[in-house]
């Protein structure tokens, strides 16, 4: 018998197939459903359109109220458990330290939480809302300081507690399962106690599944409005003129790849890095906006701003325009529920992201860096850029606004941001750096979608292997060709909207079973601590008997002798009072 060396027989078992490194039951059906849309799309982007604006009535009418309602749950959820003692919980091992610094960790969430949304509507959605875009159900008087004011707290709405409400909701759930109970990168673990075993049969299949195709559609959403501000950027420098879906669709591919390098070098380099870089960026783009334009008028609107937010939250998170008829579900599908959408289907990305970042914190930790931090921060941000453009509208040069032939007001919605850049001074040098932070924004947003799917695809693989990294990046960048060929902007925001839909049934569930965790991890807390002090007391007293010579040392009943233990004519040595 010859024999064989170590090598030799190693090599078979380290060569396994590539397919053992999915979870098919997951993989197959989610790629199957995405490449099935992009083929169809490609082939019949008019039918497709046509059928995403057919759907439009009928979800938004429909179900506008619903998403007001849970998202509104959703940021009472989020206090609830970061205020309460469920707070203390460890997200990790109790005596584990934070595997990211705060720095470090709060780049990286917000990168991939929101970075290029603000980018893109910074300076398009109050401008929007100011000129009355599409019309004025919400009641604000556009063109007019009040209207001004107006439209900055309906853009902290979108923006401020909600969003990152629904982050916080899917994000501390996995986080709780991966790092507290061990459990794969997994949506389904979220929900593990509210549906129990289930989790590992077909329901949690669907499960994943949904998380897939919603992160896929709601990632390709933030693209699709990248790309095409970074069009409509480089046609401001001169660079391309009247940016088509070609030129839309050969910067998706351009910058895709940007994103599946950084992918493919992993999570603590290449998307490290550029989320600390993107931060910088955004932060000397602020500042600069900041000197260069009205300082002292931002410095009151912030403080006006934040107040009248508070102020007004509690009427607003539940106004749904019910009394202003077809025009009111028309402004809700445009603004409000398409953003509870996009944010909805961007949860099962950012969630598992967020989570897979934050090992080692506590849950109070956790809730105050993803709901109160960058809530802060977005409301800086719209506060400079959104209302230095309205500043100029109302005591400047206006320009930003403009009429189409029928006298109506038009806002450039891709263009805004370019359009009060470039008045400034280094105007055209600031406007290049816009780009490059837009695109870079793109970068990190693709790469960690890629990531967060290819672990769900990968059965929870929080390393999973590179091949299919590339191939969900080329996936994103697909979908939000084939979203662009189906009807550009409005096709982004219904599609954002309809994914939600299924999945925020999940989210409801994902409340449930986190808070069914924490209550049963609370009562063995509890119960540990009760039994400890009752021991801790027991000894107490027992060694106060013993230093008071009223029991011997030795004895439960203080004495000495085995044979007198329970006698009852030892039991007058101890005091009964």
């Amino acid at each position: 018998m010859t024999e064989t060396s170590d090598t030799e027989a190693a090599a078979p078992a380290s060569r396994k197939p590539w397919t053992s490194t999915i979870a098919p039951r997951v993989f197959w059906p989610s790629a199957i459903i995405i490449v099935g849309f992009v083929l169809f799309t490609v082939l019949f982007p008019t039918a497709v359109g046509d059928a995403i604006s057919a759907l439009q009535e009928t979800v938004v009418g429909t179900f506008s109220w619903y998403y007001m309602l849970i998202v509104s749950g959703f940021v009472l959820f989020s206090l609830w458990i970061g205020l309460s003692h469920y707070g203390d919980i460890k997200l990790g091992p109790d005596e584990e330290p934070p595997e990211f610094g705060m720095k470090t960790w709060f780049s990286m969430l917000f990168a991939a939480g929101m970075g290029i949304g603000l980018v893109f509507w910074g300076v398009a959605e109050p401008l929007n809302h100011f000129a009355g875009i599409p019309n004025r159900a919400t009641g604000i008087e556009a063109g007019t300081e009040e209207g001004a004011h107006q439209s900055i707290l309906q853009t902290f709405l979108h923006w401020g507690l909600h969003p990152w409400a629904i982050y916080v909701v899917v994000g501390v759930a996995v986080a709780y399962a991966i790092h507290r109970k061990k459990r794969p990168v997994s949506i389904r673990y979220a929900l593990e106690s509210l549906l129990g075993r289930r989790v590992k049969g077909w329901v949690g299949d669907i499960i994943d599944i949904a998380a897939i195709v919603g992160t896929l559609f709601g990632v390709a959403t933030s693209l699709g409005l990248g790309v095409m501000q970074v069009a409509s950027g480089l046609e401001f420098l001169d660079i391309v003129s009247d940016p088509d879906n070609v030129t839309y669709a050969v910067l998706i591919g351009a910058i895709t790849t940007l994103a599946i390098v950084s992918v493919v070098s992993g999570l603590k380099r290449g998307i490290k890095w550029l989320s600390n870089i993107n931060m910088s960026l955004a932060a000397a783009l602020l500042l600069f906006v900041l000197i260069a334009g009205p300082t002292l008028f931002i410095f009151r609107d912030i403080v006006q701003n934040i107040g009248d937010y508070f102020q007004n939250l509690l009427s607003m998170s539940f106004n749904t325009t019910a009394y202003a008829g077809e025009d009111g579900s028309a402004w809700q599908g445009s603004w409000t529920t398409f953003y509870w959408g996009w944010w909805i289907s961007w949860a099962p990305f950012v969630g598992v992201f967020i989570a897979r970042i934050s090992r080692g914190r506590t849950v109070r930790e956790f809730v105050a860096g993803v709901l109160l931090v960058p809530s802060a921060v977005t409301f800086l941000w719209f506060t400079v850029f959104g209302g230095t453009a309205l500043h100029r509208e109302l005591f400047g040069g206006g320009g930003l606004i403009g009429t189409d032939e029928t006298g109506a007001a038009t806002v450039d919605t891709n263009g805004a941001l370019f359009g009060l850049l470039g008045e400034m001074p280094a105007g055209t040098f600031v406007v290049v750096g816009a780009i490059i932070l837009i695109v870079l924004f793109f970068v990190t947003s693709s790469d960690s979608g890629s990531l967060v799917v290819d672990m769900l695809a990968s059965g929870g693989d929080p390393n999973p292997p590179v091949w299919s990294r590339v191939f969900w990046g080329l996936m994103e960048g697909a979908v939000a060709v084939a979203l662009l060929l189906a009807g550009g902007l409005n096709a982004l925001q219904l599609v954002a909207i309809l994914i939600a839909l299924p999945f925020s049934v999940v989210m409801i569930g994902m409340c449930i079973s986190t808070w069914k965790a924490f209550r049963s991890e609370r009562a063995t807390a509890l119960r540990i601590q009760r039994r400890l002090q009752r021991d801790a007391l027991t000894e107490h007293i027992s060694q106060n008997l013993i230093d008071e010579g009223l029991v011997e040392p030795g004895n439960d009943n203080g004495s000495s002798d085995p044979d007198e233990q329970g006698g009852k004519d030892k039991k007058d040595k101890v005091p009964t009072g």
